[in-house]
């Protein structure tokens, strides 16, 4: 039985209403979820600055501390890096340069974390510090020495920071809406303080570990780029391996941090300058080939951290002469480009003896371009006459000696030119009667085979023919004609006997 729309639609709402209590039971259950999520974070205490920065307490970074400070103390450490036997990811040495290299990751994270948490105690005595100074660690300087004190010209800051920015802090002090802090909150940012110190100070002591150890890990990148630098990228990059594996437009901006220039202009911004704009290459370099060099440098770096990756040459030789290379290449963009040659022109005569191309086409051309008589006799001028001239709009024209021959005529008529044909080929035309291309008899082209005659009326006769000739085709100088006629010529007469 069919339902009608009222009961499809009582349906449907009781469809609605089972799936309710299940829909419900969903969202209470991600409600506690969120809840659980709420409470974890009340319950962390901020004012505890040992329940932030948690990384100086944990037992892997005092154990790579203890580790690194007896590599430093210890003198007579072997400092040669891994045997050629060993490879490098087996090596102690290099696993604990790895380990510093992301411990110094983290001790840079930490020290943020302390920051805020210096500012966040600190901003109810000086909210203004923190614009004024920018660095963690020159921050924690300046509230440790400040501490509780308003009058702020009783502080000495100059050993801390520059003259502009210690002026800057004094005069914002004097006209601070900070109040001074309790003793509590006091000795809490005093606290970070130490840690933030603590942090720095373990950060330096890794980094001077990694630099002793990186003349024998990576002794040709430090060649190039230095053992500090080459210990910041491989710490950056997460170990030689990776740094090995990166691309060099990579390499060049590990590093590079994004500048805050205080309103003042960007002209002289130069971008995309990390670790390797540092090195002592690029800083002898003019300014002007600094980001060429860089590119190049970077290049180098990554060939190179592939040679000490995988210990191909633990000598460093190959690092000298990239280094050399770097070198000779940044002398070759500073020298002046060569002074232009003034080319000679060439001999009169060096020409004349090339072959020139001829040709049916080359002749025609000359015929279509060439100087016809009457532009001749313009372009001459006759000694002691004045020229004739006539104005063509703004321009003079000569014509120069047309006209001055004594014919009295402007127009020159020219001449016809013949075609000169070689003997084989002035033979063949005569043969098919091309006289006229020739030399010998010519006829005129108005000629015909009829002649007209008052006597015999019309005439069928040979043109070609001369008149005395007879009609059987002899020669009209044969031997049957007269001795003494006009058409006879010179004979030669043999002598009998």
């Amino acid at each position: 039985m069919a339902q009608t729309l009222a009961e499809s639609f009582l349906a449907d709402l009781d469809e609605l209403s089972d799936d309710e209590p299940i829909a419900e039971e969903e969202e209470a259950q991600e409600e506690d979820k969120g809840g659980d999520d709420l409470d974890d974070i009340e319950a962390l205490n901020y004012d505890d600055l040992t329940a932030v920065a948690k990384l100086s307490s944990t037992a892997g970074y005092k154990d790579i501390m203890q580790r690194v400070r007896a590599a430093l103390e210890k003198k007579d450490m072997e400092e040669d890096g891994p045997q050629a036997k060993v490879p490098l990811e087996d090596d102690p040495t290099y696993k604990l340069l790895v380990q510093c290299n992301r411990l110094a990751v983290d001790i840079d994270n930490e020290i943020a974390v302390v920051h805020n948490f210096i500012r966040d105690k600190y901003r109810l005595k000086f909210p203004e510090l923190e614009s004024l100074v920018h660095h963690p660690i020159d921050y924690a300087r300046v509230v440790q020495r400040i501490a509780n004190e308003m009058d702020l010209t009783l502080v000495n800051l100059d050993d801390i920071l520059p003259a502009a920015t210690v002026m800057v802090v004094t005069v914002t002090g004097t006209t601070t809406t900070g109040k001074p802090l309790s003793e509590e909150n006091l000795q809490k940012a005093l606290d970070g303080c130490t840690m933030a110190f603590q942090l720095d100070e373990d950060k330096r002591d890794i980094l001077s570990f990694v630099e002793s150890r990186m003349s024998s890990i990576a002794p040709n990148l430090s060649l190039i780029v230095g053992s500090e630098i080459a210990a910041k990228l491989m710490g950056l990059a997460g170990g030689l391996h990776a740094l090995s594996r990166m691309p060099a437009c990579n390499v060049q901006v590990l590093g590079a941090k994004k500048k805050n220039l205080a309103g003042f202009s960007t002209a002289t911004l130069q971008p995309h300058q990390g670790f390797i704009s540092h090195c002592h290459v690029i800083q002898q370099t003019p300014p002007s080939l600094r980001v060429k060099a860089a590119r190049l440098v970077a290049a180098k770096c990554t060939l190179l951290a592939r040679v000490d990756a995988y210990g191909q040459d633990p000598s460093g030789q190959q690092g000298q002469r990239m280094r050399e290379d770097i070198l000779r290449k940044i002398e070759k963009w500073q020298e002046p480009p060569p002074a232009k040659q003034v080319k000679p022109l060439p001999k009169p005569d060096e020409g004349e003896g090339r072959k020139r191309r001829g040709g049916v086409r080359l002749r025609k051309m000359k015929e279509r371009y060439g100087l016809t008589d009457m532009r001749k006799a313009a372009n001459r001028v006759n000694f002691n006459q004045v020229e004739e001239e006539y104005i063509d709009g703004d321009e003079v024209v000569g014509l120069g000696m047309l006209g001055k021959e004594g014919s009295g005529r402007l127009r020159i008529v020219a001449k016809q030119q013949k075609m000169k044909l070689s003997a084989k080929a002035a033979k063949k035309a005569k043969a098919y009667g091309g006289a006229s291309t020739t030399s010998g008899l010519q006829t005129s082209g108005l000629t015909t085979s009829l002649a007209f005659t008052p006597v015999q009326g019309f005439e069928l006769a040979d043109p070609t023919k001369l008149p005395g000739q007879s009609q059987a085709g002899l020669d009209p100088k044969s031997g049957t004609e007269s001795y003494f006629s006009s058409l006879s010529g010179f004979r030669s007469i043999r002598k009998l006997g």
